[in-house]
């Protein structure tokens, strides 16, 4: 079979193999950015996929769009497995500013044409950042660096480096950066940055660093995918500064998910050395008095409402005297991120002290 020349393989992979819309790149100073698409753009923005536009599926595309949002903020892809989120995803629309449907047409194999309906949900910064302080999420901060991504592709023909004109075979890689809350940005891909090939190939990190130089920021996503048993396998590396932060593989049967995984290994690089620890406070056991419990419907209602924290994970009475009720909570976070959980309609109000004394409405 005749081999087909690596440019070639790249506009195919752009026009066919991707089947993915193209989009105008940033005018902006290199690195450009490419990979921005209409809709949700900010990190306290997300979009899902819905099958209509009633309550009920309303209800649950709001709590996949906050685990979307808070994966994003905290750079955790697994951030809704962590303690507490869970019972605080069912809240979703208490977090909601605003949201609107959106409808993408396409065309099935057969030739027939489709339409996918989209919920685009916009969440309350304040809102979300008093819940990532409160479940003691870390926090990835804001302005994020936009590293620039040396990508080289070999089908078998020999690998050639992916610049901004062949943005289109690099976008499974770029929305994923979009999806996980930055942006890498792409080399303009000039004769001289076409001969850096062979040191990505090698990953002499060194060689494109210095290449990269006259970019900014001083971060450099290396990576080359190539065919490999079962399909494909991508070999990445990040570097921050002229230091290596992270080395990993990527293998799927689709080189859309092998090429993705690069911006998921680099969010990962990132989170690792940049993040901080959530505003609420460190996790730990605090004491906590409640007064103004003159009855028994009173001390249910305490318990009822602590129970119903996602921050609190153990309660443990310590002793009650009178109309007052002294507890240590197990914690999430420490007890300013218990505060901010409490809400308008909670049962008690306070907050002040040491150790923080809490009263009963």
């Amino acid at each position: 079979m005749r081999r087909i020349p690596g440019f070639v393989l790249l506009a195919g992979l752009a026009a066919g193999l991707f089947l993915l819309p193209a989009t105008t790149a940033w005018a902006q100073s290199a690195p450009r950015t490419e990979g921005d698409r209409a809709g949700a753009q900010g990190v306290y923005d997300a979009e899902v996929p819905v099958n209509s536009q009633g309550e009920a599926e309303r209800a649950g595309a709001f709590a996949r769009a906050l685990g979307v949002v808070l994966g994003k903020l905290s750079g955790d892809r697994n951030v809704t497995g962590r303690p507490g989120v869970g019972a605080e995803l069912r809240n979703a629309k208490d977090y909601v500013d605003s949201y609107d449907y959106r409808q993408d047409q396409g065309t099935s194999p057969g030739g027939a044409p489709t339409f996918r309906s989209t919920l685009v949900v916009r969440f309350t910064p304040d809102e979300v950042d008093a819940l990532m302080g409160a479940l003691g999420l870390p926090v990835w901060p804001q302005p994020r660096p936009k590293p620039v991504v040396w990508l080289a592709i070999d089908d078998g023909s020999g690998p050639r480096l992916v610049g901004l004109q062949q943005a289109n075979a690099a976008r499974p890689l770029l929305n994923r950066a979009v999806e996980r809350g930055y942006k890498l940005g792409l080399p303009a891909g000039n004769a001289a940055e076409q001969a850096l090939v062979g040191a990505i190939w090698r990953q002499d990190s060194a060689a494109v660093a210095r290449a990269s130089a006259k970019y900014s920021p001083p971060m450099q996503l290396l990576g080359k995918l190539y065919r490999a048993k079962g399909g494909w396998a991508a070999d990445w590396v990040f570097v921050d500064s002229g230091k290596v932060l992270s080395k990993w593989t990527s293998s799927n049967p689709d080189a859309r998910s092998a090429m993705a995984a690069g911006a998921d290994g680099a969010a990962e690089a990132l989170m690792k050395r940049y993040g901080r620890q959530g505003s609420g406070g460190p996790s730990g056991t605090y004491r906590m008095i409640f007064t103004g419990i003159d009855n028994t419907d009173d001390y249910l209602r305490l318990s009822a409402a602590l129970q119903g924290m996602s921050v609190v994970r153990k309660v443990t009475p310590v002793r009650a005297s009178g109309d007052i009720l002294e507890l240590d909570l197990e914690l999430l976070s420490g007890p300013s991120g218990f505060k901010r959980m409490l809400g308008d309609d909670g049962p008690f109000v306070g907050g002040e002290g040491e150790p923080p004394v809490y009263r009963m409405k």
